[in-house]
């Protein structure tokens, strides 16, 4: 989500916040407020009744795109506006693990210039969305060793730069999926230095690094997932215009087909769709409105966690017991089950 967005948003929660306790009835804890909405049954499979959200680390500006790499035992996730990739361990909690993330060139600038949506690709690289630089890249250098080089994986489109790769997500086969809003750019939609007239959903083949154009229907996207066997994938709209996931068929190779309308959140909490993960069994976390929506993989609402601030995105421990959430300016750690 833009920082904007969430900056405005936050104006409106501060005005309003006792109503909106009074709405969700958020019980005080330790940690942060949250309260479970159970809409179905299986919801109560997923998520422990007594599921509690625990701080792992807090003092971001607006933090992104977590990636729980089991190998190491460490999250990963981005600090968009600081231009920081943070790393967090049970024995020494957070630490800086990549900086400059995003943004590496000389010209100063502002706004969300850093590294935004990661992901672990099938040959466990480390691929990152430059949002300052306007680019999908992936560290090279080890895991355990990180360091500030990047190899680049796609920076256009024919020619045209994209806005600001957002979120990314990988067939089995290694090519890479991504969503290109233009929430990086210092003036959004309307900087002078955008030069696509849409805003696009790209894929980046593994096997000659061809761009290929996806969609431009999707008028902000954001959140993308594909789902267990690689015939579908999940698209979120932040547009507050128009807020919803789009799911789409894939094709024989792996292009967008028939698109239809996943879910639509309709006067849920503040918010938008946002980054998301699909678990083994085809079940969407979706982070949006209010929280952390939770469906079965035909779109059938199962409950949400509702938390007292804005979340952006969320990954799966290896076991997929627990859930990391990248929670405005902080990391969140929620047992499922």
């Amino acid at each position: 989500m833009s920082f904007r967005k969430w900056a405005v948003t936050a104006l409106i929660i501060t005005l309003a916040g006792l109503s909106a306790q009074a709405q969700f009835q958020f019980q005080p804890q330790q940690g942060p407020l949250i309260k479970l909405q159970s809409s179905d049954p299986a919801f109560d499979a997923l998520v422990s009744k007594d599921a509690k959200a625990e701080v792992l680390a807090d003092g971001f500006m607006w933090c992104e795109g977590p990636v729980w790499i089991e190998k190491h035992k460490m999250l990963v996730f981005s600090d968009v506006r600081k231009n920081i990739i943070y790393k967090w361990t049970q024995e020494k909690g957070k630490e800086v693990y990549l900086e400059p993330s995003g943004y590496t060139g000389t010209i100063p600038r502002g706004g969300e210039m850093g590294s935004n949506g990661l992901g672990l690709s099938p040959a466990g690289e480390l691929v990152i969305c430059q949002n300052g630089n306007r680019q999908m890249a992936v560290m090279d250098a080890p895991l355990d060793k990180p360091q500030p080089k990047y190899k680049v994986l796609a920076n256009n489109y024919n020619g045209l730069k994209f806005d600001s790769p957002n979120d990314v997500t990988f067939l089995d086969n290694g090519d890479i999926y991504f969503t290109d809003p233009p929430y990086g750019l210092e003036g959004n939609v309307g900087d002078p230095l955008k030069e696509a007239k849409y805003q696009g959903v790209y894929r980046i083949a593994k096997k000659d690094g061809k761009v290929t154009l996806l969609t431009t229907e999707v008028t902000r996207p954001n959140g993308i997932g594909i789902f267990p066997g690689g015939k579908q994938i999940l698209i979120a709209n932040s547009d507050p215009a128009n807020p919803l996931w789009y799911i789409y068929d894939l094709d024989k190779d792996g292009l967008l087909a028939n698109q239809r309308v996943f879910y639509k959140p309709t006067g849920q909490g503040f918010g938008s769709p946002d980054g998301l993960k699909i678990d083994k069994q085809g079940n969407v976390f979706a982070t949006g409105p209010g929280g952390v929506w939770i469906f079965n993989k035909t779109g059938k609402l199962l409950g949400r966690i509702m938390l007292d601030m804005l979340t952006s995105n969320c990954v799966f421990s290896a076991d997929q017991k627990t859930l990391y959430v990248t929670n405005t300016n902080r990391v969140l750690k929620i047992a499922l089950r």
